[in-house]
């Protein structure tokens, strides 16, 4: 038996109280018969109030997501070199897995650049994850232009111009100057194809379905959720950072 089984978190300790009680008569709800089955109060209680349960399941989900992040954690948040947004010396850091044939990340490029100028302290790691189709050749030019410290005028470049054909992503790597025989080079290397396949791996491992998603912290953020949200969750990452040093301290 490993020590997990053995010493269960205290977080999902007091989920299983919580069961228990709810299950053994918590407000009065059930008692369970010697066969271990609930009586039609317990049944009745939760029919009339499934959002128990859900809260229950979601609290358990967001705590498996926390441990499988805090696996990846180190390497999830070393960026692959040049691969930033914004301040890459910045203290607040946002993670954002994209592709540019998708839409939602189209949006959400918009959330993103908003946040970088709104502040001078925020890096934002950019992972690569083409899953659409078409949108490799983007990817690999794209950590290219991460190469020759280009990174984020070729993302802009991209986004700004909406052309993921060969043509126009090679136009939009003109466009920034890119040194074009190197960045060539580089798009097909080893080093750019181990990247991407670190990134589908980080996102499989993290439960991530698609693109856009975002980790700031310990939190994960699935989708497009918006500049507001990206926001909030930045700073509260910042502030449970700041508030864990000065206690360490």
């Amino acid at each position: 038996m490993t020590e997990t089984a053995l010493n269960p978190s205290p977080f999902r300790q007091s989920l299983l109280t919580a069961l228990l009680a709810l299950t053994f008569g918590f407000l009065g709800a059930a008692i369970w018969s010697y066969a271990g089955l609930a009586d039609n109060r317990t049944r009745a209680y939760l029919m009339d109030n499934p959002s128990v349960l859900q809260d229950v399941a979601e609290a358990l989900a967001a705590e498996g997501a926390r441990e499988r992040l805090a696996s990846v954690k180190e390497e999830l948040y070393t960026p692959f070199p040049g691969a930033v947004m914004g301040n890459p010396q910045g203290s607040k850091v946002l993670v954002e897995f994209t592709d540019y044939n998708c839409p939602y990340c189209a949006g959400s490029f918009q959330d993103v650049m908003q946040l970088v100028s709104e502040d001078p302290e925020l890096k934002v790691i950019m992972r690569e994850w083409p899953i659409f189709e078409g949108s490799e050749v983007a990817a690999r030019m794209a950590l290219a232009a991460a190469k020759q410290d280009r990174y984020q005028a070729f993302h802009t470049a991209l986004f700004e111009r909406g052309d993921t054909s060969p043509a126009g992503v090679e136009a939009a790597a003109e466009a920034v100057g890119l040194d074009m025989e190197r960045a060539r080079t580089d798009a097909i290397s080893e080093e750019v194809s181990v990247e991407l396949v670190r990134n589908l791996t980080f996102a499989q491992s993290l439960g991530f379905s698609g693109t856009p998603a975002f980790v700031t912290g310990d939190t994960l953020l699935p989708g497009a959720v918006g500049a507001d949200r990206l926001r909030e969750a930045v700073t509260e990452a910042a502030s449970g950072a700041a508030s864990g040093a000065s206690t360490a301290s």
